[in-house]
């Protein structure tokens, strides 16, 4: 055979069970669907297909062709996806996977804006919490929002860093003082973020003072805006990033705790799989990425 183009037309015959609604869905003629399924039978010598006034069936020679060619005619569609990512810029597809706050809140903009700018480039988003392993989720890149990388399997780009600060409801400080010095810090209030179930170590520093303690395990979370509405209503506090505290202390049921002392920013990076060079489509990702978080004033970044 010199192309796949009939083992194309032959799998969606079998996966429409109808020469014509395959014909429809090719955008073909009934009768060149039929010319090029007998070619192909022809050449490989077998009948692949039979043929009634309702129905339209495999025979077994259809259904080793079908299973074997059709996970052929799959891979060979990858590769070449996969192909034109390394070589078009802006064109093809790409699946980003980024953190649930952060990306609820400045990837509709940006994507928005991204889709004008390369309209040929389609997008999957994937928002979640977990640090995924993108080489397993054939994932194009990550965002994360997270500590200084330790992962060994990826190569990362640092974009930012992303400062945090503790934050309380003044309802909390009815029911007990508040905080003047680390030291004064209640950790049975002291809520933590965390994917793996293990209290947050908070990293506090003042002038030169370093303090370092265990937050408490009475309420663990894996997202931000959830620990945020649980300090709303006083459950305790939280050591959040900028931007997804600054709603709750714009608003005024949010008050910063410690404002004295700094704690240890995250970090916002661009993970990638192992690639040997950067694919250009993602490169384009990448930098337009970068280039809006400059232009946006309003992310605390």
């Amino acid at each position: 055979m010199q192309d796949i183009k009939p083992v194309r037309v032959f799998l969606k015959v079998v996966e429409l069970s109808s020469f014509a609604a395959a014909a429809r869905d090719l955008k073909m003629t009934p009768a060149s669907v039929t010319r090029i399924v007998a070619k192909l039978e022809k050449d490989l010598g077998q009948q692949l297909l039979v043929r009634t006034t309702r129905q339209v069936s495999m025979t077994s020679a259809g259904a080793l062709v079908a299973a074997r060619f059709g996970k052929v005619v799959a891979e060979f569609d990858r590769v070449t996806e996969e192909l034109l990512r390394a070589t078009r810029p802006d064109r093809g597809r790409l699946t980003v996977n980024a953190p649930m706050s952060l990306g609820l809140r400045i990837l509709p903009s940006l994507v928005d804006r991204f889709r004008l700018a390369y309209p040929n480039i389609s997008l999957e988003i994937n928002l979640t919490d977990a640090l995924v392993d993108i080489v397993a989720e054939n994932c194009d890149l990550a965002i994360r929002v997270s500590g200084p990388p330790t992962d060994k399997s990826t190569i990362w780009r640092k974009v930012c860093e992303v400062p945090r600060q503790i934050v309380a409801s003044p309802n909390l400080f009815e029911r007990m003082q508040q905080p003047q010095t680390p030291e004064d810090l209640d950790l049975a209030f002291c809520m933590s973020y965390a994917s793996d179930g293990q209290p947050e170590v908070w990293k506090l520093q003042k002038e030169g003072l370093k303090r370092s303690f265990t937050a408490g395990t009475s309420i663990i979370a894996d997202n931000g805006d959830f620990l945020l509405s649980m300090v709303r209503s006083g459950n305790g506090m939280a050591l959040l990033p900028d931007f997804i505290a600054r709603e709750g202390i714009a608003a005024g049921d949010v008050v910063q705790v410690l404002q004295d002392w700094t704690a240890a920013p995250l970090w916002l990076t661009l993970f990638y799989p192992p690639y040997e060079v950067l694919p250009p489509l993602v490169a384009t990702f990448t930098d337009f990425f970068e280039a809006y978080l400059r232009e946006v004033d309003d992310l605390s970044f």
